[in-house]
C-alpha cells in the first residue's frame, strides 16, 4: 500500500515540477463605506398609495366574489343584469354540461348557442355544475363557460341562476337577437 502512496507522490511531484509560486499580491484595499439605505417612498407617496388602495377596481369583473358568475356588455345597463340574474326572462333552451371535458363543452355550447341564436331564443340556460368532482383543479367547466361565453358576439350578458335553477351551478344567458 505504501508503494501506491509513494508512486502517486511521486507522479504528483512529475506533474507539478513546471510549476512556480506566485508573487504574493497585496490584497485590495477595503472599498469605501457604502451609502445608508433611502426610503423608496416619501410621505405624501405612501397616503396615495393607501388611497389608490381604498377604490374600486376599475375592471368590474375583479368586485365579483364568491362563486357567482356575472357578465354584461358594456353598452347593456346594470338592471338588464340584475333581471337576468334574478330569472325575469323565460329560458327558451337548456344546456346540461355535466361529465364533459372542456372541449366537449366548448363543442356542446357552439352548437347549443348557434341553434338557440337561429331560433331567435332571447334566454338560454347552460348547467355546468359546481365543480365539486373536479378535485384541485377547481371548477373546470364552470371556468370554461364563463371565459368562452365572453368571447361570443351574441352573447349580451349572462349571471348565475337563481338557487332553484341551479345556483351558482348554472348560469342565465341573454342572447342579442337578430
Amino acid at each position: 500500500m505504501n508503494d501506491d502512496r509513494d508512486e502517486d507522490n511521486l507522479s504528483f511531484r512529475e506533474a507539478m515540477r513546471d510549476v512556480r509560486r506566485l508573487r504574493n499580491v497585496d490584497k485590495r484595499p477595503p472599498s469605501a463605506p457604502k451609502p445608508p439605505p433611502r426610503a423608496r417612498f416619501t410621505r405624501a407617496d405612501q397616503q396615495e398609495v393607501l388611497k389608490e388602495s381604498l377604490l374600486p377596481p376599475s375592471d368590474e369583473a375583479m368586485l365579483a366574489t364568491g362563486d357567482e358568475l356575472s357578465f354584461r356588455r358594456p353598452h347593456i345597463p346594470e338592471g338588464v343584469l340584475l333581471k337576468l340574474r334574478r330569472g325575469h326572462y323565460t329560458v327558451d333552451a337548456e344546456l346540461d354540461l355535466h361529465g364533459m371535458t372542456g372541449a366537449e363543452a366548448k363543442a356542446a355550447m357552439r352548437e347549443f348557442l348557434t341553434a338557440a341564436i337561429n331560433r331567435r331564443a332571447s334566454c338560454v340556460r347552460i348547467i355546468h355544475g359546481k365543480g365539486r368532482g373536479s378535485g384541485p383543479r377547481g371548477p373546470v367547466l364552470k371556468n370554461v363557460v364563463n371565459q368562452w361565453l365572453q368571447r361570443i358576439d351574441n352573447i349580451q350578458a349572462f349571471g348565475s341562476a337563481r338557487h332553484v335553477d341551479g345556483g351558482s351551478g348554472a348560469v342565465y344567458v341573454l342572447l342579442r337577437t337578430k
